[in-house]
């Protein structure tokens, strides 16, 4: 699946996107996180207060116990505030 990252999400990783093939256990949007955090500090830094990253699959906001399976993109980004 495709992985998207933004604003400093993006930054604390050092890349805009990857494809990742995270294993049979990760079912949810929350387990992914939880994954990613663990492959290394530059992840382990960006998702390092998990309640606070946001996600979208296929363009549609998710809370953290969404399933992936099917999705095609899993986006996350910090809260964003607007006017």
């Amino acid at each position: 699946m495709k992985v998207v990252y933004f604003a400093w999400v993006r930054e604390r990783i050092g890349k805009a996107e990857e494809t990742v093939e995270p294993p049979a256990e990760v079912r949810t949007v929350g387990d992914l996180i939880g994954w990613l955090a663990g492959r290394g500090e530059t992840y382990a830094h960006a998702f390092e207060t998990p309640r606070v990253i946001r996600a979208a699959i296929d363009h549609a906001h998710v809370p953290p116990e969404t399933a992936i399976a099917g999705a095609r993109e899993i986006a996350f980004f910090p809260p964003m505030t607007g006017g």
